[in-house]
């Protein structure tokens, strides 16, 4: 089993990468020292691909002269989807999220977030589809029987999958806490957790707080974003609140940011798809880190 460099500070706030740059190519590689002068702990780094201009080891020691730790974010497709009823998407989605832990081990990442299952609707073309109820058993088994299968070799590596749900517009997966929690506790291995965004939560919880709270000691990451995606106590999120409900739970992890909405509300513009920064965004960056900071912190202090 590999040993990863633990977080160095209870709940480390980060930033996705996609935040500067998209893709993340090797030019890239000087942003780990920009997050780190910004203040961050860690980046949120999409899982490269074998064709992206990027060498793991290169990588590492990157993020080691940074003094930054990483979390990846695995990047799912319909041919990536242990939940499908095609026998190769599936195998697909097996070797993909095993590739993950090679990865991860290689970055000395600890946690392997996103989808996992491999089902996206809007950013695949592919509208929602009225399953039957065996359909939708059939769906659900295959994505336990997927994430059961790849779960053990992440945890005897040191690693955790963290399953995200995601709102109705991007999978019929899974979309609520409650439905992650069933796919978690029924795999039951130590290799998969969730992690929690409240980008998503806002559309699809009743109750944010209570969402947290039940998803409790199953939570390994967490993502503080605003109901716009854009940056932190510019929305409506009331972010004191959700932050006690983290504290609620004894959650000591991982905080990431991923504030790519830019400052541009043209008619006509496609606000989903994802946008170079338009300006220098420092001030805010460093103000919504702040805010993030010191709402954890009270959450803390109120135990």
């Amino acid at each position: 089993m590999t040993t990863q460099r633990p977080f160095n500070v209870n709940n480390p706030v980060g930033i996705i990468s996609m935040q500067f740059v998209r893709p993340f190519t090797r030019a890239s590689l000087g942003i780990f020292q920009q997050i780190r002068n910004l203040g961050f702990d860690f980046v949120e780094l999409l899982v490269p691909e074998p064709e992206d201009d990027l060498d793991l080891h290169e990588t590492a020691a990157a993020l080691r002269d940074a003094d930054l730790d990483v979390v990846l974010a695995a990047r799912v497709n319909l041919q990536r989807s242990i939940a499908s009823a095609d026998p190769q998407c599936r195998l697909g989605g097996i070797e993909y999220l095993n590739r993950c832990v090679d990865v991860a081990k290689a970055l000395d990442a600890r946690i392997i977030g996103g989808p996992l299952y491999g089902e996206p609707l809007v950013f695949a073309g592919r509208a929602p589809v009225a399953w039957s109820d065996d359909d939708i058993q059939r769906r659900a088994d295959r994505t336990v029987e997927g994430l059961a299968a790849v779960a053990p070799r992440a945890a005897d590596e040191g690693c955790v999958f963290a399953l995200e749900a995601l709102n109705r517009f991007e999978t019929d997966i899974a979309s609520t806490t409650r439905q992650a929690i069933e796919i978690c506790d029924a795999v039951g291995n130590s290799g998969l957790g969730l992690v929690l965004d409240t980008f998503h939560m806002n559309m699809e919880e009743r109750s944010i707080t209570d969402a947290i709270r039940a998803a409790g000691r199953r939570v390994v990451h967490f993502q503080a974003n605003e109901n716009h995606r854009g940056f932190p106590g510019t929305g409506h999120l009331d972010w004191p609140v959700i932050m006690k409900a983290l504290a609620d739970i004894d959650y000591r992890g991982p905080v990431s940011l991923e504030p790519f909405r830019r400052n541009d509300d043209r008619v006509g513009l496609p606000i989903a798809h994802w946008r170079a920064p338009r300006e220098d965004e420092t001030d805010k960056l460093t103000a919504g880190l702040a805010l993030i900071r010191s709402c954890l912190n009270l959450a803390e202090a109120a135990q």
